[in-house]
């Protein structure tokens, strides 16, 4: 059984931090705007290729998301 990863904070600390709106975030993973507002609030957890898709337009490790606090 797969742990549940919730990375709403994460994600919304390293959106902040590139200077991204959610909109901006969302057009750069390909992903909607809907998704990353569900996302940062914690009320969808990401697919794996949905994580791939974050890591990529964010230009971060997959850890930077959910790895441990």
């Amino acid at each position: 059984m797969q742990a549940v990863v919730h990375i709403g904070e994460r994600l919304k600390r390293v959106r902040l931090r590139r200077m991204y709106t959610q909109r901006e975030l969302a057009d750069e993973a390909g992903l909607s705007e809907r998704a990353i507002v569900e996302l940062e609030a914690n009320r969808r957890e990401p697919r794996p290729a949905t994580l791939r898709k974050l890591v990529g337009a964010l230009k971060v490790e997959p850890e930077d998301l959910i790895g441990e606090d």
